[in-house]
């Protein structure tokens, strides 16, 4: 499988809600970045998946594109679509994403998006007044991982 069809193989499992075929496409030493859980490594990159692709009522809907991919490095764009919190609030979340492989899997995954318009979106009110500051990053980061952390507990 070229680098290329193991992004195509990553998204196209996220967007059928496959976590299990997500997992496979990670190197078991994967390092997972991003604005909303910080960094993540090995299988606890691959237990946020499946937590987040698991209890949703209604699932994302999960879009990629521009799938660049050399032996060594690959990028693309994804967007995700959801409601998020109890208050059902609409997100539409654009990402870009750079890889790193290594032995025919992703040893890096590091996804880049605007904190701020999430937070918005997300958070409503709050979010807009304070998603762009340090203290709130922090503050979802911890929050998020210790949903994480539960999640994990209970499998």
């Amino acid at each position: 499988m070229t680098n290329r069809e193991l992004i195509e193989k990553f998204y196209t499992s996220f967007a059928d809600g496959n976590a299990k075929g997500m997992a496979s496409c990670y190197h078991d030493d994967v390092i997972f970045r991003d604005e909303v859980f910080g960094t993540l490594q090995g299988n606890r990159a691959c237990k946020m998946w499946e937590m987040l692709l698991s209890g949703k009522a209604e699932p994302a809907k999960i879009s990629f594109n521009n799938i660049e991919a050399t032996l060594e490095n690959g990028s693309a764009n994804w967007k995700a679509e959801y409601f998020y919190g109890a208050k059902k609030r609409k997100v539409i979340n654009n990402i870009k994403v750079n890889f790193k492989f290594k032995e025919g899997k992703i040893i890096e995954h590091i996804d880049s998006f605007n904190l701020w318009k999430w937070t918005q979106q997300a958070l409503g009110p709050v979010g807009y007044l304070m998603g762009w500051t340090p203290f709130m990053k922090n503050k979802i980061q911890k929050t998020t991982n210790q949903k994480l952390d539960h999640f994990i507990a209970k499998k």
